[in-house]
């Protein structure tokens, strides 16, 4: 069973409820209101026949009755005004204290109406009784008054009323509130059906774009949803922002794996060339007969050049997965400005004749000690090899942050370039004659990133390059 359904019944469920609730309280109401209304009716009645009766000279009523007597009509009476007065609905009978019948509409015994001995006993000692009977296939109501003078019971007056036409009544208002509560429950079932599919449209629609992501495998689906921002519109804009988190993720792992694949394509193409150039200076080793002395000394200077290439490359590949697999860099307190110096002196022995400048504040990072050094010298080897000038390194606090520079006055890299120098195995047209690999910036970047600071080159063509490292600040 769907949920929509379960919630149209549930609605129903509950109106029908309320509903017998309802009708059920009405129908008590009026049976109470009603049967006393009767009641008070058949009392009012009574009271003016009573006195009429007790008035025995003006009724020619014999006080006491003589037993044995048949019952008279009220139509002897000399004067009769009291029984012409009786509303139709009203029965009325006169009783001996024994419970004879004593006076009737018609004067006939068969007239009588039924009376308990239980209500005989408490009418006889001056108390009312009620008593519903069946007479003549009718449920009467009647009410027995005692009729007394100076303390004794004289006669015993019956008033009754027919509770035929109450109960059609009542009867009738149970059929209509019945017939008018299903017509509601039925209307109600068809609205909560369709409320309930307008209020279910939106998980509809969640379980349809799951099912389409799930066939097409498309994170871009969206749930169209523009109702309120209650329960179901939090459900919806929740699966969408999943939506957004999971497309974001595939694209990462997407990107992680075309990557994956150029650096595997990009590392084949490296290995290839030296191992080639090793493959065919062997090859010119073992030609019979011998090259001379001179060219095999050149052919094993080629191999050693090529040896040490592809050990650089190695290295440089080692150093790359190490900072990819996440290797934990030590985060401790660096005073930044003897590594500084350090590292310029280091790189000053690359190229002699350029000159580096250093420019410091007493700053204090947190981060790995070689794993700085290798990132300034990789920035600095990179400084030298594209420019011929001066070289500018200089380090000062960005709010939380010191901030260390890598500026020369090199050509510049194109706009269409600078995007991409930090991609693995990437060269520019303008640095093919640069020896190198392509693989220092991406390294740079990976460790930098690892310990937790970012990267970034700025260039403009004509003037020169520079080289934005932000490391997070000692606490202390």
């Amino acid at each position: 069973m769907s949920i929509r359904l379960r919630f149209a019944l549930l609605y129903s469920a509950i109106l029908a409820v309320i509903l017998a609730f309802i009708g059920l309280a009405i129908y008590g109401i009026l049976s109470r209101v009603t049967y006393a209304a009767l009641q008070d009716d058949l009392r009012r009645a009574s009271f003016g026949l009573g006195e009429a009766i007790l008035s025995a000279n003006s009724l020619d009523v014999q006080i006491p009755p003589v037993t044995g007597r048949p019952p008279r009509a009220f139509s002897e009476f000399p004067e009769d005004r009291p029984f012409r007065d009786l509303r139709e609905r009203e029965i009325v009978r006169i009783l001996d204290p024994l419970g004879s019948l004593l006076a009737s509409p018609m004067g006939r015994l068969e007239d009588a109406l039924p009376l308990e001995e239980r209500g005989l006993t408490e009418l006889q000692a001056g108390r009312d009784w009620w008593q519903i009977a069946t007479v003549n296939g009718q449920t009467m109501l009647i009410y027995n008054r005692p009729l007394a003078q100076n303390g004794q019971v004289l006669y015993i007056l019956q008033v009754a009323r027919s509770l035929e036409e109450r109960n059609r009544s009542l009867g009738f208002f149970g059929l209509s509130f019945g017939g008018l509560s299903l017509f509601i429950i039925v209307t109600a079932l068809g609205v909560g059906w369709l409320f309930s599919g307008a209020l279910l449209r939106p998980i509809v629609q969640i379980t349809q774009t799951a099912q389409t992501i799930g066939q097409e495998r498309d994170f871009s689906h969206r749930v169209q949803y523009r109702g309120p921002q209650d329960e179901v519109g939090k459900l919806a804009a929740t699966f969408n922002n999943m939506l957004a988190q999971l497309q974001e993720a595939y694209d990462k792992v997407a990107h992680s794996l075309q990557m994956q694949r150029d650096f595997v394509a990009d590392v084949s193409h490296e290995l290839r060339t030296p191992l080639t150039t090793l493959r065919g200076n062997l090859g010119l080793l073992q030609r019979q007969p011998p090259l001379p002395a001179q060219e095999q000394a050149e052919i094993l200077s080629d191999m050693a050049e090529e040896s040490d290439r592809l050990i650089r490359l190695v290295n440089d590949l080692l150093t790359l997965a190490r900072a990819d697999a996440g290797r934990n860099l030590a985060r401790e307190a660096l005073e930044l400005a003897p590594i500084l110096e350090e590292t310029c002196r280091q790189a000053r022995a690359l190229d002699p004749a350029r000159e580096i400048s250093l420019e410091t504040a007493p700053l204090t990072i947190l981060g790995d000690r070689d794993a700085l050094k290798q990132v300034l010298l990789i920035g600095l080897d990179n400084a030298l090899k594209h420019s011929t000038g001066r070289v500018w390194v200089t380090a000062h606090r960005n709010g939380s942050q010191a901030e260390i520079q890598i500026r020369d006055e090199g050509p510049g890299i194109p706009p269409e370039t600078l995007p991409h120098i930090f991609d693995r195995f990437y060269r520019g047209e303008e640095s093919l004659t640069v020896p190198g690999f392509g693989l220092g910036l991406p390294i740079a970047k990976a460790l930098t990133e690892n310990m937790g600071g970012t990267i970034a080159m700025e260039s403009e063509v004509g003037r020169g390059s520079t080289l934005k490292m932000l490391f997070p600040l000692s606490p202390g």
